[in-house]
């Protein structure tokens, strides 16, 4: 696993062993980045279920002002603090080990990117997905990456999916604000 490109480039990460972590493939993050890739220069960016913090990470090397990293795993915590350090970010990371879903219902801070990439098929993604509209500022995304066959709901309070996209096994889809009539 690595960073694809802008001020880390090249750099490679550590990730937890194992079957609890599920890393997203290079394919699958590149793609993503493709379609933000002129919604991240100096923004905010949210990882979600970060694991190893290799989303937020490739946001901060592509510009992005800041990052956060929500886990609720200590080991994952210290993997993604590890990789922070690595890549030289720490100024522009902050690490949260808590519940994402709790986070997300209480956080003060508004982000103009979310990434949620929960353990597939626990219901987690659906719970992230009905409270990130609360966190997110104007003209932002809400990213999901899940298991092709799992269906989402169209909308999610104002943020409407504007489009999936299926990569083997795996889809992402993006959501952005309903256009106001």
């Amino acid at each position: 696993m690595r960073v694809i490109t802008g001020s880390a480039r090249g750099r490679r990460l550590e990730t937890l062993s194992g079957n609890d972590v599920r890393p997203t493939t290079d394919v699958v993050k590149e793609a993503v980045f493709s379609i933000i890739q002129f919604y991240i220069e100096g923004r905010v960016f949210l990882d979600a279920f970060a694991g190893s913090g290799q989303m937020g990470i490739e946001a901060i090397s592509r510009g992005a002002q800041m990052a956060y990293f929500i886990d609720s795993s200590r080991r994952s915590m210290n993997v993604i603090k590890k990789n922070i350090e690595l890549c030289g970010f720490a100024d522009k990371a902050e690490t949260i080990n808590a519940d994402t879903i709790s986070f997300l219902n209480s956080a003060g801070q508004r982000f103009d990117t979310v990434f949620l990439d929960p353990p597939y098929k626990t219901g987690l993604l659906q719970q992230a997905l009905l409270a990130a509209p609360a966190v997110m500022r104007p003209g932002g995304f809400i990213i999901c990456e899940h298991p092709a066959e799992e269906k989402l709901p169209e909308m999610s309070g104002d943020f409407a999916l504007k489009k999936s996209y299926r990569y083997g096994r795996i889809m992402i889809s993006v959501y952005t604000e309903k256009e106001k009539d």
